[in-house]
Parts: structure tokens; sequence; C-alpha cells
């Protein structure tokens, strides 16, 4: 059993990590074992992010205070959460990629870049492409219109090559 020195700083840790992280996911587990425990935080820490089983009424007050607050409460049951400070479309992918392999595993709410989000805007969330998809497509519209500008400008000029081009071997004109 955990002395009460160790259960206080167990509870600043994890209230200081809800500090840190704008990326919270609330989940439930039931009846896991300990294999599929192993892989599902496996795959957590590839996504970049942090897995935790915390008890319930813990969890409420350490998230008193933060933006985590509102996805805490009234929850019931085993609940497990997973954490990050990066690209929260990763470790939701990550983790509903696991719980289609795990009924077991489910979500219960989540805390994304400061807001708190339902069971739909999980679902949402895991369809999304990456940042770096979002960026590329991003980017990709910008230069669009530069490029087409270039392509235009430089069409008189290449015509003019083409036809004069053509004349030469012709022999319409003396090269």
């Amino acid at each position: 059993m955990k002395k009460r020195e160790d259960k206080q700083k167990d509870f600043e840790q994890l209230k200081a990590e809800f500090e840190r992280a704008n990326n919270v996911f609330v989940t439930g587990f039931e009846k896991m074992t300990v294999d599929q425990d192993y892989e599902l935080r496996k795959q957590v820490r590839a996504a970049g992010g942090k897995y935790k089983v915390v008890k319930n009424n813990i969890a409420e007050k350490a998230s008193e205070g933060t933006l985590a607050q509102d996805a805490f409460k009234g929850l019931s049951g085993m609940t497990s959460i997973a954490l990050t400070q990066g690209d929260p479309v990763q470790l939701v992918k990550a983790l509903k990629a696991y719980a289609k392999t795990n009924a077991k595993f489910t979500f219960k709410a989540g805390l994304v870049e400061g807001r708190v989000i339902d069971l739909k805007g999980i679902e949402d969330l895991a369809t999304m492409p990456p940042k770096e998809e979002i960026y590329a497509k991003l980017l990709y519209l910008i230069q669009a219109p530069a490029q087409r500008l270039v392509t235009v400008l430089n069409a008189p000029g290449r015509d003019l090559a083409v036809v004069v081009d053509q004349g030469v071997q012709e022999n319409k004109f003396s090269a």
C-alpha cells in the first residue's frame, strides 16, 4: 500500500500533467489482459503520448482549475487517460485503431487544444488527416496561383520558340 506522501506526489504529478497537456483523451477499459495493455501503451508511445490508469475521484480532483476539468466530471467505471502535447490526430488515430481490435476499450471524453469534445468529436478527429498533410495541402493552394502565373507569362516565349523551331525544321528559316 502506498504511503500518503507517495499518493500526494502522484496527485501533484497528475495535476502538473493536466496543466501541461492540451490534448487529453479519457478512455474506459474493462477486463483487459496484460498483453493488451502492453500493446496499447506501445501504440500510444509511438504516437507521442502517455497513457495512465487513474482513479476517477483523483482524476477529477487533479483536473480542477485546468482546461480538462469538464472532461473529468461524473466519471464511472475503470478510467484511463492518454495525454499528448503534440499532434492530437496522431494519438486519437492510434487509440481508435486499438479500439477497433479491442471492444473492451472505449472513449468517454476528450480535450483537444483546450476544448472539451464528445464522442462524435473524437470520431471526427480520428478521420482527419495529420497536420503535415494539411500543411502540405495548404502550401499547395498558396503556391498554385503563382505557378499558374509563371506558366502564363512563359507561354508567349515558349510558343514563339516552338514556331521558330518548326520553321527551322521545315527549312523556311535559315539558322
